[in-house]
């Protein structure tokens, strides 16, 4: 244990002093962390810009097209329930020899 009274504010230590803290080197360790945080927060709004813009609107028309197939196709078997339900097979012939009897 020491009998030294711990160093003030300013004074030199350990992480204290020439080459330590946020200003260590030539334009500073803080300086250069906020430049590199600026360039990633605009790259982030950069990357968010793009997919408002372009993945989105593209998502909203593939998915408004898929969801029209998928109509079409439940409005075929719809169709095709119906006929087998009244006897009818839209010009098919459901004879014995049918599979799909």
């Amino acid at each position: 244990m020491s009998t030294n009274p711990p160093p003030g504010p300013g004074a030199p230590g350990p992480g204290r002093g020439p080459g330590y803290g946020p200003d260590f080197g030539a334009g500073g360790v803080g300086r250069r962390l906020e430049e590199a945080i600026e360039l990633i927060e605009m790259e982030l709004r950069h990357a968010a810009a793009y997919v408002n813009d372009a993945v989105i609107p593209e998502v909203r028309r593939e998915s408004i097209s898929a969801m029209r197939k998928v109509a079409d196709t439940l409005k075929n078997l719809a169709d095709r329930m119906d006929a087998r339900a009244s006897g009818t097979t839209g010009g098919q012939t459901n004879g014995p020899g049918d599979p799909r009897r």
